[in-house]
């Protein structure tokens, strides 16, 4: 075998291995989500508690919502730890997703900090700060 052509099989031998690796990755995490998976973003309605400074309250949004501490949020969460512009809930095909917007102190789903968007189901718990967001309803918006 010519050097040329077993540096070239060595090459495509490397790719088809990160290409299983990744596609592990994503079969091991079924609720990981690609950025650049995202489709066609449909509105859904999610009932969320809220637990922070103010007390306990319940929120509904339809997404897209952003949550943060400013007063444009969607669902304002009243902690100094929390930015502005937090995090964010997305729907696409009915599945709600939250992500980080680049805060300072991270966003939290079930004790786990975010990396990238993530499928959240009722029951999931979002922390932002030291507050707590309990996912308690998600209903498609007809």
């Amino acid at each position: 075998m010519t050097s040329a052509l077993a540096a070239n099989l060595r090459i495509e031998t490397l790719g088809v291995t990160v290409l299983l690796f990744t596609a592990g990755i994503a079969a091991a995490n079924p609720r990981f989500r690609v950025a650049r998976d995202v489709g066609r973003l449909a509105p859904v309605r999610v009932e969320l508690g809220v637990v922070d400074r103010d007390g306990e309250h319940v929120v509904e949004v339809l997404t897209p919502a952003i949550i943060g501490r400013g007063a444009d949020a969607d669902v304002v969460v009243d902690d100094l730890d929390v930015g502005r512009h937090h995090a964010r809930l997305e729907a696409e095909n009915g599945i709600v997703y939250v992500s980080d917007l680049e805060s300072a102190n991270g966003t939290f789903l079930n004790g786990r900090e975010l990396r990238q968007a993530i499928e959240v189901r009722p029951g999931d718990r979002i922390d932002v700060g030291t507050a707590r967001l309990v996912v308690k309803e998600i209903v498609p918006w007809t």
